[in-house]
């Protein structure tokens, strides 16, 4: 026998976590600095661990560091149903970003406890690391090692910024687990998230049914020049990696604005350099860019122009261009009869929706890959996000999380 169709998540419950959340690792006021791997980190990690373990879960950590609280079904021998996202920010980070799923998972199968229901599947909560890319890049990096577009052995050499290695890391705060980094056989994967973007705060709508992604698709590349003084170096022998990596950003914010009138968006969004000091050319940098557009073959030309400027930046400046990493992510890749549970559950309990696109990246996307996927999206203040400014009630979760406890129940008593 399944839940009551009455039945709803506790929000007074769900929203306590959050402000529980928000105590640790603050930064500017009202946000959250949590980079992934960080004390801050380890200190959230330890208290919803806690929090799964007094909900009696059976909490296992993978080789990436990833967590794995289980709820145990009827029939184990199930492939599970997983409900994640990250507990990490970014540097200047809101309180919802990613925390707000994983929370919303826990409440999940709190609430299935309260209920007495034990599903058929067994229910997993999981907290992908580093998913915001703020200390250790690319993005995303664990749910990707776990689908297996990333090597374990790759991503535990990842340096930081700090110059931190992050096996290193994983170590030292205590969660480098036992668990391979692997995906076996999974049922399903559910996604609640703050929409990022302000279309349902704009609209007045209580939630957002993800049918997919903006495609992306983004580059690291590194320049190699010479240093020389600044004073009596020629403009014609000059081979400034710095102004190489500023020329390609440019031109990569230009082609933003070239497409922006049908939502096109390119984004100039790192820059560091060496020795990067007065008085002398910089022989080395590295720069990351990305571009996006609603339609994949826009967004496909939009990159070979990004593509086109970085060695036209280089040549310009004497240097030399290597492209360190590409990635591409988004697309119509989200389960056709998951995104209609979706939207049976909000019709049937009366809320205001809308099918809407995914802008950002999240871990969804590595897990689509793999497994029949779907997200789910609460309104955020006038779509602010990545900024300690970012904004929740807790009235803007209720629809998100009621949807995803049904349709979860649902599909994991099947």
């Amino acid at each position: 026998m399944s839940i009551s169709p009455d039945a709803r998540a506790d929000l007074s419950r769900f929203w306590t976590t959050i402000e529980a959340s928000a105590e640790i690792g603050k930064g500017r006021p009202g946000g959250l600095s949590r980079l992934a791997l960080s004390d801050a980190d380890r200190q959230m990690r330890d208290l919803f661990r806690s929090w799964c373990e007094e909900a009696g879960l059976t909490v296992e950590v993978d080789a990436a560091g990833s967590i794995f609280a289980r709820r145990d079904g009827t029939d184990n021998s199930l492939p599970p149903i997983l409900i994640g996202s990250h507990l990490d920010t970014q540097i200047n980070g809101g309180r919802f970003d990613g925390i707000a799923g994983v929370l919303a998972g826990l409440e999940v199968v709190r609430r299935l406890n309260d209920l007495g229901h034990v599903t058929r599947r067994p229910i997993v909560v999981v907290n992908w690391t580093n998913e915001e890319g703020a200390r250790f890049s690319p993005p995303m990096v664990a749910s990707g090692c776990f689908v297996g577009t990333y090597d374990i052995g790759w991503v535990h050499d990842l340096i930081g910024d700090d110059g931190a290695r992050f096996g290193d890391e994983l170590e030292r705060i205590g969660y480098k687990g036992d668990r391979p980094c692997k995906a076996g056989e999974i049922d399903a994967y559910f996604e609640l998230h703050i929409e990022q973007g302000p279309i349902l705060d704009a609209e007045n709508r209580e939630v957002g049914i993800v049918t997919g992604g903006y495609p992306v698709r983004g580059m690291r590349a590194s320049f190699a020049g010479q240093t020389a003084h600044t004073g009596p170096t020629p403009m014609d022998l000059r081979r400034n990696a710095l102004a190489a990596g500023a020329r390609w950003l440019t031109a990569v914010d230009d082609l933003g604005w070239d497409f922006a009138v049908h939502d096109g968006k390119a984004t100039a969004a790192r820059l560091t350099a060496w020795p990067n000091k007065p008085g002398i050319l910089s022989d080395t940098a590295e720069a990351v860019c990305d571009v996006r557009h609603p339609d994949p073959i826009t967004t496909r030309a939009m990159a070979e122009k990004m593509r086109r400027a970085l060695f036209e930046a280089a040549a310009r400046c004497g240097c030399e261009a290597v492209i360190e990493d590409e990635w591409d992510w988004g697309g119509d890749i989200f389960d056709p009869e998951l995104i209609e549970g979706l939207r049976h559950e909000a019709r049937r309990m009366g809320f205001d929706w809308r099918d809407i696109q995914s802008q950002a990246g999240h871990d969804a996307y590595f897990l689509a890959t793999h497994c029949p996927t779907a997200m789910i999206f609460a309104p955020c203040k006038n779509g602010i996000t990545h900024n300690n400014e970012e904004s929740c009630t807790p009235q803007d979760f209720v629809a998100g999380l009621n949807i995803l406890l049904h349709a979860v129940v649902a599909r994991a008593d099947r």
